[in-house]
């Protein structure tokens, strides 16, 4: 499990009236999402309920329902652990990232407001002063992304991108532990921002396809030093 000091795990939607199995599964499935969980961890129902302070029922159902979404599986006398991804399933994965986060860009090429594109400017900076730090340029590269899919401002694309980050937390190491990634994929983010700003929805699309292409390079890197 990751380390609990960076990022903890909450019960997202406490109070907002959700039922408590909803809050629960939303929280697990955030933290997928940030690295809480990784591939190969086990969840346990009473190690659970006692972090978000609930009982075994909620946490239950909300198991059950990752459980049918795919993402752990039964491991014999351990109960459940979280899923890894074969070579196969990745393939898929980024065939999809490719095509909804081209269209994302697209999009956010022709709606992205000046604020939006400031933001991305922001988070690109960012991303580049962390060079060092793997994990903390995947959350910037995650809130990078997400700022795309928001200024493209498609509710159904982004319902779509947002389910697709599901199977995307199942991937495990980030691609910027490979040398040389982090310095490639903040060209691309700069090309990108650049082709936003000037509203060119075609090489925005383009870009952003051929960004995720080289993410996938490097996953299937990783993959083999498996």
């Amino acid at each position: 499990m990751a380390d609990q000091s960076a990022h903890e795990l909450e019960l997202v939607g406490r109070n907002s009236g959700i039922p408590l199995s909803e809050a629960v599964f939303r929280s697990l499935c955030q933290a997928f999402r940030v690295g809480v969980y990784r591939p190969g961890d086990r969840l346990r129902e009473e190690d659970v309920a006692q972090r978000l302070q609930v009982s075994r029922t909620p946490v239950r159902e909300a198991l059950g329902r990752l459980l049918a979404k795919g993402l752990v599986e039964p491991a014999g006398g351990r109960g459940l652990v979280v899923r890894s991804l074969g070579t196969a399933e990745v393939l898929e994965l980024y065939a999809m990232r490719e095509i909804l986060e081209g269209a994302a860009a697209r999009l956010a090429a022709q709606h992205a407001s000046r604020s939006e594109i400031d933001a991305l400017v922001d988070l690109e900076s960012a991303f580049e002063a962390r060079s060092s730090d793997p994990l903390e340029m995947a959350r910037l590269n995650r809130a990078f992304h997400e700022m795309i899919f928001r200024s493209a401002r498609n509710r159904y694309l982004d319902s779509a991108l947002q389910e697709l980050q599901d199977g995307i937390a199942l991937l495990g190491t980030t691609t910027f532990s490979i040398g040389g990634r982090p310095s490639t994929a903040a060209e691309e983010h700069r090309a990108l921002i650049d082709a936003i700003a000037a509203h060119d929805a075609d090489q925005a699309e383009s870009l952003a396809r051929a960004h995720i292409r080289e993410a996938l390079r490097a996953r299937l890197r990783l993959l083999q030093e498996r």
